[in-house]
């Protein structure tokens, strides 16, 4: 086995989410929290409307939330199942129902409603929370509230919550699946000496007894973990974009001493963007507007609202992932978060084990920002050297129904996998137009693998099941064996899934459909035959 680099260890240490560590075994308690069960699949989320108030001298947060829910089917004996988890403290204010009871069981309040529910009731709850939440250790991966200082001393508070949970401090339904159609209202309480930033627009500012009220809204569906209270001594300063529905807003949220150097650096925003739309289509949430906000952790994709705290420095952390240089060319925060747009956001996987949706796509849109920022070859070179981090220790996909997600390399094999896959397609304006087309017709959207899987087969006319069921659902990477006699090549496929439909082009032009067994082919010269390192395949002479 090959020894892991000192890049690689340090890669994993700081970009890996996915986690569950090595734990096989899963309980009730994961199946309540992973599955759509009987006491979630009667109700659908409409809207939330959120108050949250963090005391950063108590570690503390306290507020409410009024969830607003559409009943999808007939139901006897309705119980609804509310994720929030210790040590938060929480009680039922109201419904607009009869509630028979309600029963706190670990990270669950359990509310039973006294009489049926028909299919089409429009229904609310009101659920009051306080306590002390989880604090993260090391955000964001480890997730939990951050209650942090500035350098001036002030309050520098947020929460990370993409493994956690939301519920970590939120009562929800805490399940990828189920959305908000309707979007969030959400009510910062701060000091009045701090600024509250949260998701969408900020549409209301009060104050009263010493405190601010900052009132922010969304009006797309979100994705649970991306709804996100931030409060600091933030100043704030604006920027537009024009893109290709119309004119963005950017909204910039910094601390007092970070104003001039994102001044500077959150100018790549608009190249960013710029990037993205082409390769894949209009950002989505042109009514919610787009923010970046300073964040006491290194970064995450909150929905119009994205993390920073990557120090104002291109690469990641001042390094570079790839280990070739490009990627100190740009900053990877930026870029990588934003991409979550398109991909986590707009597109959500409705299970976390398909997260790889999330995490390759996003991955991969740092390879096509550089194309466009710069050119193909420092994509290529860019793409080929973040190979290095690939481990290849479990599968990406991860375990169904029980909120556990796939390894870390759902990030930088999911990347290449998609690198590949393109090369296959050998079209790019194809290529595009089902990047472009995914964010069309799965517009806000949860979806699975398969009809991500599905559509790339449809629109590319290529059956590749077999791709992705190589290097989604196994750790081999393909091997191609070959011997080369002057203009003979023989060649044949190892290490692969069965009956591998994964072709492969060499010296340039010519086209070669390898197998298990062994195939020849004649070539135009006898020059050694030039293989394509495109292709996330490796090439061994025997």
């Amino acid at each position: 086995m090959k020894q892991i680099s000192d890049m690689k260890q340090w890669f994993f240490s700081a970009l890996m989410i996915s986690a569950l560590g090595s734990a096989q075994e899963f309980s009730r308690v994961d199946t309540l929290k992973g599955s759509d069960t009987r006491f979630r699949d009667f109700w659908d989320v409409r809207k939330y409307e959120i108050s949250v108030e963090p005391d950063a001298t108590r570690r503390q947060v306290s507020g409410s939330n009024t969830i607003h829910f559409l009943i999808v089917k007939d139901t006897e004996k309705p119980v609804f199942q509310i994720d929030i988890q210790q040590p938060m403290k929480t009680r039922l204010v109201k419904a607009d129902f009869t509630v028979l009871k309600t029963e706190r069981e670990g990270d669950f309040l359990w509310v039973y409603a006294a009489e049926p529910m028909k299919k089409s009731d429009r229904k609310t709850l009101t659920i009051a929370y306080e306590g002390n939440p989880v604090i993260a250790k090391n955000a964001p991966w480890d997730g939990g509230w951050v209650f942090s200082e500035d350098s001036a001393g002030m309050p520098f508070v947020s929460v990370a919550q993409e493994g956690i949970g939301t519920s970590v401090w939120l009562p929800l339904k805490d399940s990828w699946s189920d959305e908000p159609d309707e979007g969030i209202t959400m009510k910062i309480t701060t000091p009045e000496n701090l600024v509250g930033v949260g998701n969408g627009r900020l549409i209301q500012t009060t104050a009263s007894a010493g405190k601010k009220h900052y009132t922010w809204e969304v009006k797309n569906p979100i994705n649970g973990y991306s709804i996100v209270p931030n409060m600091a001594n933030y100043v704030n300063f604006k920027d537009t974009y024009t893109g290709e529905n119309g004119i963005l807003d950017l909204d910039y949220w910094v601390l007092p001493e970070n104003l001039d150097k994102a001044r500077t650096q959150f100018k790549q925003v608009n190249a960013m963007l710029k990037a993205l739309e082409y390769w894949f289509g209009p950002y989505p949430f042109y009514e919610d507007s787009f923010k970046v906000v300073d964040a006491p952790y290194l970064g995450m994709e909150h929905q119009s609202n994205i993390a920073y705290g990557n120090r104002y420095e291109n690469g990641y952390l001042g390094r570079d992932i790839s280990g070739s240089g490009v990627g100190l060319k740009w900053d990877f925060i930026i870029v990588h978060e934003s991409g979550h747009e398109w991909f986590a956001n707009n597109i959500t996987a409705a299970d976390k084990a398909d997260m790889w949706i999330h995490e390759a796509f996003t991955s991969y849109s740092e390879t096509l920002f550089t194309e466009q920022y710069l050119n193909k070859e420092a994509a290529e070179k860019y793409v080929q050297g973040t190979r290095h981090n690939i481990v290849n220790d479990e599968p990406i996909i991860g375990k169904y129904g029980v909120r556990y997600s796939g390894t870390g390399d759902m990030y930088y094999k999911g990347a290449n996998m998609l690198h590949t896959i393109r090369h296959i397609i050998h079209n790019d304006q194809k290529f595009r137009e089902i990047l472009r087309g995914l964010n069309r017709d799965f517009r806000l959207q949860t979806v699975s693998t398969r009809q991500i899987e599905q559509y790339f087969s449809e629109k590319s006319g290529i059956d590749l099941s077999t791709v992705f069921d190589q290097y989604l659902r196994t750790t081999d990477v393909p091997v191609l064996e070959y011997q080369q006699n002057g203009k003979t090549l023989k060649f044949r496929y190892r290490n692969t899934v069965k009956d591998l439909k994964m072709p492969l082009r060499i010296n340039g032009t010519q086209v070669i459909h390898p197998a298990a067994e062994w195939q020849k082919v004649r070539l135009k010269n006898a020059l050694d035959v030039q293989f394509d390192p495109n292709y996330f395949v490796e090439y061994r002479k025997v």
